[in-house]
Parts: C-alpha cells; sequence; structure tokens
C-alpha cells in the first residue's frame, strides 16, 4: 500500500461526521425492519440483513453499533437501542459453552455500557454497573473454560471447531478474559481450582503468535514473514502442533486478511491492556518484558505483512494468495482495489479491523520511543480509515442495511451474494465490517476532538477502582 504521510484525525472529521449521519438511519432502520427472532443479522443480501446459521457471533456487534452512536454523537435513541436490547437480548450469549466469540458479542455491549458508565456519558446506578460487571465476569469465565492444554504448559481458547483447533481470530475475544480479570473473577475448575483468567488470556495469545504467525525462519515452504494462518491444528491426545489449516480463507498456506486483521487489532489492544497490570502478576507468565517482546514480534510482522501485500489504498483482497489475483495484473498491488474486478472480492471489513490495529501499534511504539516506525503505522492506519470513509466503501443509499460496502463473508462457502452482472462478491455489507468501521471513526473522533483515549478496558478498570 501507498501510505499518505499527510492524513490527521482533524482533517477526517467532516467524513467522521459524514459517516455517523449515515450511520444513524441505518440503524434505525434495521431496528425498525427487523425482527430479533428471526435471528441476528450477519450480512446484508441485496442490501438487507439477514441470518446466516453458523454460530451466532454477531448480536454484540448490532446492538454495540447502537452503543457507539450514542458515544459519538450523544443521541440518547441509540443508547436506549444498545441499552434496552442488550439487557433483553444479551444473556445467553454470556453463558454461550459453545463458541469462541464472547469477546465480540460481550465486550461489544455489556463492556461498552460500562465503558460510558465510567465516563460519565451514562447515568452512575450502582445496581446496573453491577449487572454489567457480573455479565462481564461471567463471559470471562465461560470463554476460558473453551481450554485446550499443551504439553508446555501453556494452551488456547480452541475454536467451536473444537479441541483441537486454533483460530486466529480468538485474540480479539481475549478482551473478554481480560475485563473479567481486572473485575477480580477467576475460573474456578474441578475440586475449587482455581485459575487464572490472565493466564490463559497471556497463553492463548503466546499460542497465537506462536502457531498462527509466521516470521520467515522457515517453518515450512511458505513462511514469509507476517502471514497467518487462520487455523492451527493439533493432536489432542499428547498435544503436538500437526499442521496450518483454514475454514475461511483459500488455503493453509495463503493469508485470509481477516484473520491477519483480527492479530493485527489483537495483540496491540492486549498490549495496551498488560500496561495496566502490576508486574507482579506477569513474572509467573514470563515477565513483562518477555511478553511484550513477543507480542510486539508478531503486531509488527503482520502489520508490516499488511502493509507490503495490499492494494495501494489499504484495502485488501479477501486472500493474499486467492487463485485468480494473477489475473488482476503484476502490478495489481501499485493501483487501488477494484471492488467490482471479474475475479477475486475485496474485504473491507478487513481494512476496518486492521486500520485499528495499524493505530493502536502506532500509537505503542511512538510512546516507547520509536518515533519513525509508530508514524509510518499510524499513518497506514489513517490512510485505510481515509478511503473507508469515502466512495466506493461507505454506503450512502438509504434503503441499504449496511455502512461499509463491499464485506466478504465465506467465499468458499459460496455464502456471500453476487450481484447480476457481477462475477465476484460485491455491495454487501456485514455486521462486524460496520461496527468496526464505527469504532474506527470513534477512535479517530476522540483524537480529534480531545476526547479520551478508547480502549475495550477503561470502563472496567475505573468500576474497579483502579484508575483511568
Amino acid at each position: 500500500m501507498k501510505i499518505n504521510a499527510d492524513l490527521t484525525p482533524t482533517g477526517m472529521a467532516a467524513d467522521i461526521q459524514r459517516m455517523w449521519a449515515l450511520s444513524a438511519e441505518k440503524i434505525l432502520r434495521i431496528e425498525r425492519e427487523l425482527d430479533p427472532r428471526a435471528g441476528a443479522p450477519v450480512f446484508t443480501v441485496n442490501g438487507r440483513y439477514t441470518a446466516r446459521g453458523w454460530t451466532d457471533w454477531t448480536q454484540g456487534f448490532q446492538y454495540g453499533s447502537a452503543l457507539l452512536q450514542f458515544d459519538a454523537t450523544g443521541d440518547r435513541r441509540f443508547l436506549e437501542i444498545g441499552r434496552v436490547r442488550t439487557a433483553n437480548e444479551m444473556a445467553g450469549h454470556v453463558t454461550h459453552f459453545g463458541v469462541h466469540d464472547h469477546g465480540f458479542n460481550n465486550v461489544s455491549t455489556y463492556g461498552n455500557l460500562l465503558r460510558l458508565m465510567a465516563e460519565g456519558r451514562l447515568e452512575s446506578n450502582d445496581w446496573e454497573r453491577r449487572f454489567y460487571e457480573l455479565a462481564l465476569r461471567c463471559s470471562g469465565a465461560v470463554q476460558a473454560r473453551r481450554w485446550t492444554p499443551l504439553p508446555d504448559g501453556g494452551g488456547f481458547l480452541y475454536s467451536f471447531n473444537g479441541p483441537h483447533s486454533l483460530f486466529a481470530d480468538t485474540i480479539r475475544s481475549c478482551r473478554a478474559l481480560a475485563l473479567a480479570h481486572s473485575l477480580g473473577q477467576v475460573y474456578l475448575g474441578e475440586n475449587d481450582v482455581r485459575i487464572s483468567l490472565l493466564s490463559r488470556a497471556v497463553e492463548h495469545c503466546r499460542a497465537t503468535a506462536r502457531f498462527a504467525v509466521y516470521y520467515g525462519k522457515g517453518r515450512d515452504a511458505y513462511d514469509i514473514r507476517g502471514r497467518v494462518a487462520h487455523e492451527s491444528i493439533f493432536n489432542i491426545n499428547d498435544g503436538a502442533y500437526r499442521c496450518p489449516n483454514s475454514q475461511q480463507g483459500y488455503s493453509p498456506f495463503t493469508t485470509w486478511t481477516r484473520g491477519l486483521a483480527w492479530v493485527m487489532l489483537g495483540f496491540p489492544e492486549q498490549l495496551e491492556w498488560l500496561d495496566t497490570r502490576p508486574d507482579e502478576e506477569l513474572k509467573p507468565l514470563g515477565g513483562r518484558a518477555e511478553i511484550e517482546a513477543w507480542m510486539l514480534l508478531a503486531a509488527r510482522a503482520t502489520a508490516d505483512f499488511y502493509i507490503e501485500r495490499t492494494p495501494a489504498d489499504g484495502i485488501p483482497y479477501w486472500d493474499t494468495g486467492a487463485p485468480l489475483l494473477c489475473r488482476l495484473g503484476e502490478d495489481y498491488l501499485e493501483r487501488p482495489a477494484d471492488p467490482f474486478n471479474a475475479f477475486e472480492p475485496v474485504d473491507s471489513s478487513a481494512a476496518a479491523i486492521a486500520a485499528q490495529g495499524l493505530l493502536r501499534l502506532g500509537r505503542r511504539l511512538s510512546n516507547h520511543g520509536d518515533v519513525a516506525a509508530g508514524r509510518r503505522y499510524r499513518q497506514a492506519g489513517l490512510t485505510v480509515a481515509a478511503r473507508l470513509l469515502s466512495a466506493p466503501y461507505l454506503s450512502d443509499d438509504p434503503k441499504h442495511h449496511g455502512l461499509l460496502l463491499h464485506s466478504v463473508y465465506h467465499r468458499p462457502n459460496g455464502w456471500d451474494r453476487i450481484p447480476p452482472g457481477q462475477k465476484v462478491p460485491c455491495g454487501e455489507s456485514s455486521q462486524w465490517g460496520d461496527y468496526h468501521l464505527r469504532e474506527l471513526a470513534l477512535y479517530l473522533q476522540r483524537e480529534a476532538w480531545g476526547g479520551p483515549y478508547l480502549t475495550f478496558f477503561g470502563g472496567v478498570r475505573d468500576a474497579a477502582g483502579e484508575g483511568g
């Protein structure tokens, strides 16, 4: 990609405001036209959100989007949507033992509400605050139960595929464990064994860095620095690693870009949270210096891979090894991505996630003395954000439920709509793409207008009495 060194959040303020205006219409339209009993909306078909059975991982994005809208605009209609729908519809997600997606559903709802209360945006109410805290504590403990131990004493939170399966995207669900730990929760196992949620979060991140991320060290014939395997497979009889795999990417040996993006965002967020934890907590896990070293190694490798393997405008195609990319021409990375091409779809949702990862990594490095590298990642994140906030990605059609166009869900399964006259999926939206565009815009808006720095754990830290 070609990084624009001149972009600033302040300079993007008008585009951000326009996005919130469009976003408001779409949230209200979905609220009017979709029945929660029909299932959580996942992605659009001909501009209308529809449910798609696989696992129920997107409802938190729907109601969380309303909370982000209130956060950005102060319009209490959206607070009430998010608040009431969370109370009425999200309880089952708190104790959902069958998925690895607690950070998506519950942090986006209960977590945002608790953060808003801690920031004084939502009136303080002791019982309501305790309700949100209890939901987050339970969610983290339930998430931690999905555990596959490894022979070296580590382990990972296994995916809905089963105990053999480590998904790259689960790293962002580690937020559920982090929040629960910050609130003082422990996971009680058999015979009342007390299991640290901090330990499980860090060990899962360690396994992700070790097995899902590649570092150009010759691990296999396709070992390119920063490449990410969507799924890592283990022999559960002895814990041995067996091979990479992919559920939603083209192959085990190529990089599904949304999986890459989850990792790019997951590591910087965990580094930000670990800054709030005392050194004594981290010593049994290897110590702060060691943990930060391998987290930063993974974060920088994946960020560099994204920058090097993404088209000029920062919007990736759905998989960096997709088979028909060669038909786009040898110079396709030198041009802006084309969502209407005849060969391979782009995935704007991966860009929305990756942009925030680039911004957070850039801030982290700059704050710790590496100003040049920090600025490079920051400007890369702003480059992606600026593109997403403009045509043809931002949806200005009032009849279209989606906010961010040209998102792809599951290309191998053929779930994504291909419009008449087109050869590949385009023109549709997803709940995670829309949510993460809103979250990205809120991140930038707060910086531009002097708001508090946006983190997933700010409200819990305040609620736990550990400072802002």
